[in-house]
């Protein structure tokens, strides 16, 4: 499989390197804004500066999307309209508009996408989707992500909120998550924000929270926020409350906020059910960062050889950016945004 890395930020460069040493896949080209890539186990890979020049002289089978998301919908389509298929990092889009546009163009063309939800290929993170799912609804979800960022975490925080703020870049790995849970489709989002330094743009705002009430009942809360005045207490926040009792991330597992690999530890669960009884599940070995994003990359190959059918996948990804732009919107607005119908 002939596979094209555009983005060689965090990310990409992680899902560069799970092609690098996957057995069925043939790096042709790496794409980023200096056009070299410096990393000793990729630097002999064809680098390129601009990405439509890439997609015409290699012709990728697979082009792995990791830049900012204001060109996602963009580079995905060319890629689709010329052949490849394509794996985009979170979010598809930024608007639903485009991300709509996306998932039409791979329909139309008969071509594979996978949205870059890590957390969908998390054996920690599936364990708790089905011990929620048991309990049964409906629900009530309790999920933030607060980092404490500084230094060069901090510059790429200002540099991703030029076009989107937290709660839609990591939002909507976390409602996913209450997707997959409820089955049920959202109607109504409810949000608030608020810029806490001077060094991001005016009409941006680097912390924010919102709710989410679903048709089955259900309702979700979801915080998030970036930057060095960010509290480093209770920032890891992972409950799913039910009827019959609860489920909890022991987040006194994990490391300091600003962690990329804390981010996805779960840790332990605990299981709390109504008739007082509680017990823990723990989850040691858990995988990395790097093995998470393998596991991401060697998903996105067996759906094109095993003619994998994407669609909910493809859907979900959609509703869950909807739910985190409809946020956005309540922020900026001060209503209430209705999503039904």
């Amino acid at each position: 499989m002939r596979v094209l890395v555009a983005g060689l930020g965090n990310m990409g460069l992680s899902h560069a390197l799970a092609h690098h040493h996957h057995p069925d896949a043939e790096i042709v080209g790496l794409v980023n804004r200096s056009g070299s890539c410096a990393h000793p186990d990729l630097a002999a890979y064809p680098a390129f500066g601009d990405y439509y020049e890439a997609l015409t002289e290699t012709r990728p089978d697979l082009a792995v999307i990791a830049t900012y998301s204001d060109s996602h919908a963009d580079y995905a389509c060319a890629a689709m309209e010329a052949g490849a298929h394509v794996f985009v990092e979170k979010p598809l889009a930024t608007t639903v508009a485009d991300a709509r546009r996306v998932v039409d163009c791979a329909t139309a063309n008969g071509r594979k996408l996978v949205v870059g939800y890590i957390l969908r290929h998390h054996p920690s993170w599936q364990r708790l989707i089905a011990e929620a799912r048991a309990l049964g609804g409906p629900y009530v979800f309790r999920l933030n992500l607060n980092q404490q960022s500084t230094g060069a975490t901090w510059d790429t925080h200002k540099q991703l909120m030029q076009t989107t703020p937290p709660i839609v870049d990591c939002g909507v790995h976390y409602v996913d998550v209450m997707c997959q849970i409820t089955d049920a489709k959202p109607v109504r989002v409810h949000g608030m924000g608020l810029r806490l330094s001077d060094e991001i743009a005016a009409n941006m705002y680097n912390y924010g929270q919102f709710q989410v009430v679903f048709e089955d009942g259900s309702v979700g809360w979801y915080e998030a926020g970036w930057g060095p005045m960010m509290s480093e207490v209770a920032y890891f926040v992972k409950d799913v409350i039910s009827p019959n009792g609860a489920i909890s991330i022991l987040s006194g597992m994990h490391p300091d906020s600003d962690s990329v690999e804390g981010h996805t530890k779960v840790g332990a669960l605990r299981i709390h059910r109504v008739n007082g009884t509680d017990r823990d599940i723990d989850f040691p070995g858990e995988p990395g960062h790097q093995a998470l994003c393998d596991a991401e990359q060697a998903y996105m190959l067996r759906a094109i050889a095993e003619d994998i059918d994407l669609t909910r996948h493809m859907e979900d990804a959609v509703q869950s950016l909807a739910i985190c732009l409809a946020a956005d919107e309540s922020i900026r607005t001060g209503r209430a945004i209705d999503l039904k119908g």
